[in-house]
Order: structure tokens, then sequence, then C-alpha cells
């Protein structure tokens, strides 16, 4: 696939930009965004990237725009390059599959091309030791584009089978019960000792990192927000410590049947 400055017509980059800033970014997805005449993206994910958008268009927009800015980057990149921006990974909860799905029915033919990012789940749980080693499921609680009764059976269903769950956008403003819905659901396949991570604003400057217990969690339950990452271990999942000092999970890969250490 040739690169963006090597291509004659347009084309389009759908960049994961992880945690927002530039250390966690690829080189891939840094050398799209210096490519690209036009960038586009919701303005939280565009204002970290200020200094890489020297002499270029820059077009934001708020959240619930997401049909439209793919619709628009799409048109765009007919004949020019864009990049539309998307934090953590692009395809995982992210603008790839929306943008992919707009060009689908559009019929129109560009390059184009996914870069991946550090995702929410990768962020949050290299700030707890090491809670996803294995198996692992993701589910996101807001039921904006998910029934809740399907956001349920899937809780329900995962929990079931002891592996650890990362819950995105576990509370708001405007479904402030759903994350009591997922611990409710938890607690029917999980022992109340059961290692819990709350992390809020991963590798960002004003992280805050929980450790508790499924026993505990409504204590820290104030602490949950749209922008917190909440990591539920598994049936083997325990919490780390050093000395007396809780630092994070481990979620045992299995290597303590295999061998001795």
């Amino acid at each position: 696939m040739p690169s963006h400055a090597e291509s004659s017509q347009g084309s389009l980059a759908i960049v994961g930009l992880g945690p927002g800033k530039r250390d966690y970014m690829t080189a891939r997805a840094l050398k799209a965004i210096a490519s690209a005449n036009y960038v586009l993206g919701h303005h939280t994910y565009l204002e970290p990237l200020e200094p890489l958008l020297k002499g270029k268009t820059v077009i934001s927009s708020s959240m619930g725009k997401e049909v439209d800015r793919a619709q628009q980057a799409i048109d765009l990149a007919k004949t020019h390059a864009v990049a539309i921006v998307s934090g953590g990974d692009a395809g995982v909860y992210g603008m790839a599959s929306i943008v992919l799905e707009v060009l689908e029915h559009s019929g129109i033919e560009i390059e184009i091309e996914v870069i991946p990012g550090v995702t929410a789940a990768n962020a949050a749980a290299s700030r707890v030791g090491s809670p996803l080693s294995g198996d692992f499921a993701v589910i996101s609680l807001s039921d904006l584009l998910t029934p809740l009764e399907i956001i349920e059976k899937r809780l329900d269903a995962i929990f079931s089978i002891g592996i650890p769950v990362v819950l995105y956008n576990p509370k708001s403003r405007g479904r402030p019960h759903n994350f009591a819905l997922a611990v409710e659901h938890a607690r029917k396949h999980l022992g109340e000792g059961t290692p819990i991570a709350i992390v809020k604003n991963a590798l960002r400057e004003d992280e805050v990192t929980i450790i508790t217990t499924l026993k505990e969690i409504e204590t820290h339950e104030p602490a949950i927000d749209m922008h917190t990452t909440v990591i539920i271990g598994g049936s083997e999942s325990r919490i780390w410590r050093m000395g007396n000092n809780v630092k994070g999970i481990i979620t045992p890969r299995g290597y303590h049947r295999k061998y001795v250490y």
C-alpha cells in the first residue's frame, strides 16, 4: 500500500491515538498525522495534538456527530490526504467501524488504513500490574447503541466463565445505575474477595488508581465516571503486594501449573 505522500489520489487514515499523549502514540500514527492535509476528530482528542497540527486544516466536532464526521472524512479523502483520529484503538469502540460502514454504503473506492493504538484496557492494566495476563473480555456499559438487556446477558455470560472483565463507559449522569447492574451480575459468579482495579484517566496527568475488592466496591463507586476503566478480576486473580503495600492485581497465566519458581 503506498504511503500518503506517494499517493496521487486522496487517502484516509483512521488513527488510534492511545491515551492521548505523544509518548504513547505509535510511530505510524504520528507519520499519518504528519502526512495529512486534513485532520478530523472530537475536540478532546484534537487538543493534545495541537503541536502536530500546524499548517493543516483541522475539523473538530462534538460527541454524537460520528456519522457526519465519517462522511466528511470520506468526501475529503477523495482528493486529499485525510486523518480521522480516535481515542485508544480506532477499531475498539472507536471510529473505524462507522467510517468503514459509511464508506461501504457510499460505494466510493479510496486508499484507507486503520492504524492501531493503545486501548483503554491496555492502558489501565499497565497501571495495576498484570490483571489481563490470559483470556479476558471487554464490555461497554453504554446503552446508547446497545440495548441494556443485551449488555446484561453478555455480562452474565462472561462473569460465569471466571475470566477478568474490563468495563468501559462504566457510569455517567445519564446512566448512573448500569455499573451497579454489572456488579450485581459479577456477584452471581465471583467471590467477595475478587480484586477490582479502578483506573481513571489512565496514563494521563490526572490519573487516579484504586485497588479494591468486589466486597468493597460500593465504597469507591463515587470515583467512577466516563473517564474510568474498571477491571474486575477473574476467579484466579489476586491482589499483588510488595511487603505490606498493595501494588495491583495479578492474574496468573498458568506457569505455576507447569514450572517451579
